[in-house]
């Protein structure tokens, strides 16, 4: 059999467009019961039966506006409808919707569903043998945000305003984004969207809850405050950040590997209190975690730079024998690994300098939960091909 060159062939010999490989993948990673979950959670109900725009069908065709972003409304209901239809999520029976079609059903499926959709689906996904994933039997997390630029319309303007200022503002509002990466699979595991004007610690703040026990959080100095350290502790999880320069850490004990013993305290307590809380830390005695926290410092530059300045990093993780100051200050690098990731969302899933297709908030919260979802399941599926073949997960 002759194949055309935009087709290839499966492990069983049947031939699948790429399309259908795309789709494929999205439909393996975002399973319907998932989406009808969080439909029912939503409240939203097909409006008459046997309609061709269910919610379901709805949400897959948002993903697939995402997954084929350079291509108009129209175009991608024609590439996928067939491809939805061989993985059974489509009646063969029916034809493409139009663009407005889409526009209505989207509007009816609403803020919501994609969003709670994703946090039935983006679980960690790399495996023990998974390159960059761990250290020592901790998983490696990083947090970080990025912003995302919608259409310029009174609506969009009025929900999630533009970056900058009257005099110099921004060419369209901006959404941003506070998400939670895998390192080892650069794949999104948790999220919080919200307008321009909401500061990326207090998106943060909403996602430290979430930590596992087993996991070891990174983050830029940018995230740190005493309440924020506390609740990341509070779920048990180790923790790598990097302090801010005006930070004060003084030294209660040198460790044997040139580390040292510190102490955080809460930045409203003063005087006296302060003092024996301060006192109590160099005792060896446990503070209130309430008032303040023993913690661990590294303290290393980084060779062949130009600059020569010091970075500082905050660790829960007293013990140098559990891990090495070399392997957290290695970790932290790790920290990249959500850089990459919003790049490949920014860049590469959206395309540079593209703005999303929706103009009203709903839509655009909608939109920007559909790239969430499937920047996850693109990424699970190069994680899994990587780890099997002994590789790192890298996108860029």
């Amino acid at each position: 059999m002759t194949q055309d060159s935009d087709t290839s062939t499966d492990d069983v010999g049947v031939v699948s467009r790429p399309d259908q490989v795309s789709l494929g993948v999205l439909v393996a990673a975002v399973p319907r019961f998932k989406i009808d979950e969080a439909v029912a959670v939503c409240g939203v109900a097909e409006r008459r039966r046997g309609g061709k725009l269910p919610p379901h069908v709805t949400a897959y065709l948002t993903m697939a506006l995402c997954l084929f972003a350079e291509d108009g409304t129209e175009e991608v209901a024609q590439k996928v409808t067939g491809s939805l239809s061989a993985f059974g999520v489509w009646d063969a029976r029916w034809a493409p919707p139009t663009s407005s079609g889409i526009t209505q059903a989207r509007k009816r499926l609403g803020r919501d569903v994609l969003r709670e959709t994703f946090y039935r689906v983006a679980e960690p996904i790399a495996q023990p043998a998974t390159r960059g994933a761990w250290l020592r039997g901790r998983r490696l997390v990083a947090i970080d945000g990025f912003d995302v630029d919608v259409p310029d319309t009174a609506e969009n303007a009025a929900e999630f305003g533009y970056a900058g200022n009257a005099q110099a503002r921004s060419a369209f509002p901006k959404v941003r984004v506070v998400a939670l990466t895998e390192c080892g699979s650069q794949a999104f595991i948790d999220a919080e969207v919200g307008p321009w004007a909401h500061s990326e610690k207090a998106m943060a703040a909403t996602l430290l809850p979430t930590l596992s026990s087993d996991w070891l959080l990174m983050a830029d100095r940018c995230f740190y405050s005493f309440e924020a350290f506390s609740a990341a502790a509070l779920t048990g999880a180790a923790l790598c950040w990097r302090a801010p320069t005006q930070l004060r850490l003084p030294v209660l004990e040198v460790l044997s590997d040139g580390t040292y013993l510190s102490v955080l305290i809460d930045p409203q307590i003063r005087g006296q209190h302060r003092a024996r809380l301060l006192a109590e830390a160099k005792s060896g005695a446990k503070p209130d975690p309430a008032a303040a926290h023993v913690v661990r410092i590294i303290e290393h530059d980084i060779p062949n730079r130009d600059s020569s300045e010091l970075i500082v990093l905050i660790t829960n993780i007293h013990d140098p024998a559990d891990v090495t100051a070399a392997e957290l200050a290695g970790s932290y690098q790790q920290r990249w690994e959500a850089d990459a990731s919003n790049g490949q969302l920014k860049m590469r899933l959206r395309g540079p300098g593209r703005v999303l297709r929706s103009r009203s908030p709903d839509l655009v919260h909608q939109e920007v939960w559909a790239h969430l979802l499937v920047q996850h399941a693109i990424s699970a599926l190069i994680c899994r091909a990587a780890t099997g073949a002994d590789l790192a997960a890298i996108t860029e």
